[in-house]
């Protein structure tokens, strides 16, 4: 038998984003609104009021997404169709791996994040 008993099933190449383990981290499935185009591991995502779905936060937005609540854990191609990812919903971050939509920035939403018991951290690259 030549078979191979093993297979590589996918790779894990650390990217800093989680910072730390003194808050559990916690996942949730989210349903990233179409028209969003690709987006990457570390985006921060508000949720829309009417209907549910997530966009890529931005604090001049009106309708609920400036809100920041969760960070995605997987990149993502929303681009012509809803896309069901998985995304964190609590846990501590390193505020420099995140993405935000426009000109926001990690300081810009770390309260609104606190309150889903997400926390923003700098971490240091090893």
């Amino acid at each position: 038998m030549s078979e191979a008993l093993y297979s590589s099933l996918g790779s894990y190449t650390p990217d800093n984003l989680t910072a730390g383990t003194a808050v559990p981290i916690v996942l949730a499935g989210v349903t990233v609104a179409s028209g969003q185009g690709e987006l990457a591991r570390g985006s921060v995502l508000g949720i829309i009021t009417d209907g549910g779905k997530a966009n890529l936060v931005v604090s001049t937005a009106t309708d609920g997404s400036q809100n920041a609540k969760y960070i995605l854990a997987e990149d993502i191609d929303a681009t012509s169709a809803d896309v069901i990812a998985q995304a964190y919903s609590s846990g501590e971050f390193n505020s420099a791996a995140l993405v935000f939509g426009s000109t926001d920035t990690a300081s810009d939403h770390a309260d609104s994040l606190r309150q889903y018991g997400i926390y923003l951290k700098e971490n240091i690259e090893s």
